[in-house]
């Protein structure tokens, strides 16, 4: 997708939306069609442009209009036809124009932000030999050229980063093994990010108890998890509770109609742990199956499982949870209290039984107040799709709702409308720099995908404006190959201080809906990356790494 030549980079574009932050872009779309691009808008924050239309016809630019602050352009419009421009008014303050139409103070475009001309349009084909279009069934187009260190920051941004090397101390002083093990290799990667990782090191020769110095190796650890690690187990969702790991899913192997839980000392022993049988569609009658997207939520020091279950079929789902007892223990059924149908403020349920169903809740701790996010769908008196509602819980009762649902978001991109009309499976990833919030759309095939909203840090949750979404999917069926529909992903901290995403895909166009596990990794940005693979993750070639040990007295 990208190239570099020179001082400039060439991005090809082909129906996709951009977006970035930081010191350049700050958002772009581009679409193009045939040989002429159809519409352009770039943004970028500084001293750079502050706002940029470009629009074009054939192998003309039939307008545009910049802006830039500082000394550089105060205001332009130009209009052209055919291959040279017609007429241009151009007007500026400060100091001159440079060479080009567009000039920005600071670390921004200094010549031109963006040249396109009938010339460069028209020889589209010929300009494009040295970009790489690796995307299956791509026409390479049109040339948007921006400056080197541009392209470079949305190559970072926009692809995945690979392990390129690991560092760890040349020197470390310890007096014990406990202190030794506190030390962490860094894997660097081809982005700039970084990532810290535990070191196995290899101390047979050192004697602790005498100061001294030594050559020590070590190797760097980490988990291997082969993609599925349970068949036929779809949305998972582990947790950690009193020194315990857990899994949960839904079954697909018996249509919906149980949950089963696995219990271990860690979550690479959950991968072959026994599974229990928690909840069936026989125990209660009024829950008689659907049995769909359990998830574990601790809230005032109680667990708590929210999961979807129907009265009579599919139009009747609702979202439930059941409540572990004081001191109870997870993996035993009759620990939990029996499913819950979750409530309004008013006290009326969520839905109405027969015109519409609720799945997915899950729940977002922030400033000490507890909320709900799941996905609602109305199917009378029409269908208007699955969409994101939140709405603020009680604390000490979590199956009631303290405020009206609110929307926050709708399946408004193309590839949220794969087949239906979906966003489906929220779950919340809180760091120091934002609330993220995953969540599925599309059907759950193929075409099943994972898109991101985020907000900040003292934001109104409950009001729509606070969040933004990504307008491209963090993980499709191309990210990884062989996993097809990945989607309804949750997350854990491991005690290493790792985040994993548990997730389901597909083995196979057609296979079943299968869980995986993978590290979540963050961009540039602070931003989760989900399809960073254990090769990418670390290079086999960086596992040993080795140091000068200094033993203190």
């Amino acid at each position: 997708m990208f190239s570099l030549e020179g001082s400039e980079t060439n991005i090809h574009c082909e129906g996709i939306d951009i977006q970035s932050v930081g010191a350049g872009s700050q958002g772009a779309a581009v679409q193009s069609a045939g040989n002429a691009i159809q519409g352009a808008a770039v943004q970028s924050a500084g001293n750079a442009i502050q706002g940029a239309a470009v629009q074009s016809a054939g192998n003309a630019i039939q307008g545009a209009a910049v802006q830039s602050t500082g000394n550089a352009i105060q205001g332009a419009a130009v209009q052209s036809t055919g291959n040279a421009i017609r007429d241009a008014a151009v007007q500026n303050t400060g100091n001159a124009i440079w060479d080009a139409a567009v000039q920005s103070a600071g670390n921004a475009i200094q010549d031109a932000a963006v040249q396109v001309t009938g010339a460069e349009v028209q020889d589209a084909q010929t300009a494009i030999n040295g970009i790489r279009a690796d995307i299956e069934g791509i026409i390479p187009r049109n040339i948007l050229k921006v400056p080197a260190h541009i392209g470079t920051r949305l190559k970072h941004k926009l692809t995945t980063p690979v392990n390129i090397r690991v560092e760890v101390p040349d020197e470390i002083v310890a007096s014990s093994r406990d202190e030794l093990d506190r030390v962490k290799a860094r894997a660097i990667y081809s982005d700039g990010t970084v990532s810290e990782k535990v070191v196995d090191w290899h101390t047979g020769g050192v004697n602790w108890n005498r100061p001294g110095s030594y050559q020590i190796r070590g190797t760097v650890c980490q988990d291997h998890f082969e993609f599925p690690i349970a068949v036929n187990r779809a949305d998972p969702c582990i947790t950690k509770w009193n020194g315990r790991y857990y899994f949960i899913a839904t079954n697909d192997a018996d249509g919906n109609h149980t949950l089963y839980i696995r219990e271990a000392d860690s979550i690479p022993g959950l991968v072959d742990a026994e599974e229990i049988l928690l909840l069936d569609s026989d125990t209660y009658p009024h829950v008689k199956g659907l049995l769909w997207a359990p998830e574990f939520h601790v809230i005032e020091g109680d667990l708590y499982i929210f999961h979807g279950a129907c009265s009579d079929g599919f139009y009747y789902e609702e979202s439930h949870l059941m409540k572990l007892r004081k001191g109870g223990n997870p993996a035993n059924r009759e620990d939990w209290s029996a499913p819950q149908r979750i409530l309004r403020k008013d006290g009326s349920y969520l839905c109405e039984a027969g015109k519409e169903i609720s799945l997915d809740m899950t729940v977002i701790r922030q400033n000490n107040v507890y909320y709900a996010v799941w996905s609602q769908r109305q199917f009378i008196p029409v269908d208007t799709g699955a969409w994101l509602y939140i709405a603020r819980l009680n604390r000490d009762e979590p199956w009631k709702l303290e405020t009206d649902p609110v929307v926050i978001s709708k399946p408004d991109y193309g590839w949220a409308n794969n087949h239906v009309f979906v966003d489906e499976g929220p779950y919340a990833l809180i760091t120091d720099k934002k609330i993220f919030l995953t969540f599925a759309s599309a059907l759950v095939d193929a075409t099943y995908v994972i898109g991101l909203l985020t907000a900040e840090h003292g934001s109104d949750l409950l009001d729509p404006k606070s969040w933004t979404k990504q307008n491209y999917p963090l993980l499709t069926s191309r990210s990884v190959p062989g996993e097809y529909g990945p989607g309804h992903n949750s997350y854990v901290v491991d005690d290493n201080g790792i985040i994993w995403s548990a997730y389901h895909a597909r083995p196979g166009v057609d296979g079943p809906r299968s869980s995986g596990i993978r590290r979540v990794h963050f961009d540039i940005d602070g931003y989760p990356v989900l399809d960073l693979t254990e090769d990418k993750d670390l290079d086999p070639r960086f596992r040993r790494v080795s140091t000068r040990l200094v033993v203190k007295g």
